[in-house]
């Protein structure tokens, strides 16, 4: 079974109440928020409602929480080849 992976891109402030209650009912309430419906066509319906505001994928299995918050941590971008109290030791 495939999933739609729905992220809120951008806020509805300022919208109709129409489409912030679709997002409500999709259960985005903040900005970068992402979740995860059954590739359904009632679900497509709401996500052509308000494609304007989020990014749609599809993905095999729905990820957890956690999972989620770990694809979004960027890499350090460094590493540590020996600490300085090494070094002394050494030296």
């Amino acid at each position: 079974m495939s999933y739609f992976r729905i992220t809120l891109i951008r806020s509805a402030i300022g919208l109709p109440s129409k489409s912030a209650n679709v997002l409500k009912a999709l259960g985005l309430r903040k900005r970068m928020a992402t979740v995860f419906h059954p590739v359904e066509p009632s679900v497509a319906g709401q996500i052509m409602k308000v494609k304007e505001l989020v990014a749609v994928r599809e993905v095999d299995k729905p990820l957890t929480k956690q999972q989620v918050h770990q694809e979004r941590v960027p890499d350090a971008g460094f590493y540590i080849e020996s600490r300085a109290r090494d070094q002394k030791s050494i030296a």
